[in-house]
């Protein structure tokens, strides 16, 4: 059964709390001065080869690192401070209010659309 990419991220959190994506960004940061190979960001890291692929062509996708093959480095420090920001906004968010469940949202966006299919049935 498939899981949301929230959770999927939340599970490869490190013993640390940081998601992989957290570690490798905040790596790439601090050796904005070069450009790496993946095999150099998973031995710096310390995060299976494989992982470090799949998170860096998410990263590649949301502007926050770049790629000239087969090196990868820090992108726009401006997106990397929004995605930062909102991240840091949710987490509070989430520790104030509690967190989501994205079955419960699932379930709910299921019940409003049966109830108005059910609405113009009795039209």
């Amino acid at each position: 059964m498939p899981i949301d990419i929230e959770t999927f991220d939340h599970r490869s959190a490190s013993a640390a709390g940081e998601t992989h994506a957290q570690q490798i960004v905040r790596f790439l940061a601090r050796n904005d001065d070069s450009a790496f190979e993946r095999r150099e960001i998973a031995e710096a890291t310390g995060i299976d080869p494989n992982s470090v692929s799949a998170v860096l062509s998410r990263l590649k996708e949301r502007g926050l690192v770049r790629h000239k093959p087969p090196y990868w480095a820090i992108g726009d420090r401006e997106r990397i401070a929004t995605a930062s920001d909102f991240s840091r906004s949710l987490e509070a968010l989430n520790e104030q209010l509690g967190a989501e469940e994205m079955d419960e949202w699932r379930s709910a966006g299921a019940d409003t659309s049966n109830s108005s299919d059910d609405e113009s049935a009795d039209e």
